[in-house]
């Protein structure tokens, strides 16, 4: 059974840093679902010269693995409004993943408890590829702000950096400033009786 949304998004452009090459993508967007329960899904759909990308193999176990953000990486940071903490979650295609706590901007970085996370492919014909991960958001039911992101790497391994906003000369997906989608859990009212 699966929980009810509560809160959703969908198609949000990310756009490659102008500071870096777009590479053999020529859209990424994402939508996703909040759900009454702390899960998130997140669905992000990579467009473009799909055979110049270059994917990790599929992992034959997945498992959770530092440093997927030097490869092809989808990345999701979740802030609790007006919260210094943080959480950083890395889906990698290969199904291995990685969760982080941080206490403040890039300090006091711990692994976050997580479940395995789950990430699907799904080709959908030719320039497209559909990535889809859900994960565990920490306990309580607050308003997010949530920063949308990806790595891509072309095939001769040079790193495009992707996000919904970007706000400093370099790509930084930590920086708060760049956590500009706000989601909050708001119980939807209940259903009239059929008499």
């Amino acid at each position: 059974m699966s929980a009810i949304a509560i809160a959703e998004f969908h198609d949000l452009p990310l756009r490659p840093h102008p500071a870096c090459a777009a590479g053999p993508l020529r859209a990424v967007s994402v939508s996703g679902a909040l759900h009454a329960d702390g899960r998130i899904t997140l669905d992000y759909l990579l467009q473009g010269e799909l055979l110049q990308l270059r994917l990790p193999p599929p992992a034959r176990a997945p498992q959770r693995r530092d440093e997927l953000w030097r490869h092809t990486c989808l990345e999701l940071f979740a802030q609790r409004e007006a919260a210094a903490d943080y959480v950083e979650f890395n889906f990698s295609p290969s199904g291995d993943w990685a969760a982080y706590g941080f206490e403040s901007y890039r300090r006091g970085s711990t692994p976050y408890e997580q479940q395995p996370v789950g990430i699907t492919l799904h080709p959908l014909g030719p320039g497209q590829l559909r990535i889809q991960a859900c994960a565990q958001l920490p306990g309580g039911m607050p308003r997010w702000q949530l920063g949308l992101a990806a790595v891509i790497e072309a095939g001769d391994g040079t790193l495009g950096y992707w996000a919904l906003r970007h706000t400093g000369a370099k790509p930084d997906f930590h920086a708060a400033d760049n956590f500009d989608l706000a989601l909050e859990f708001a119980p939807r009212p209940a259903r009239a009786a059929l008499t």
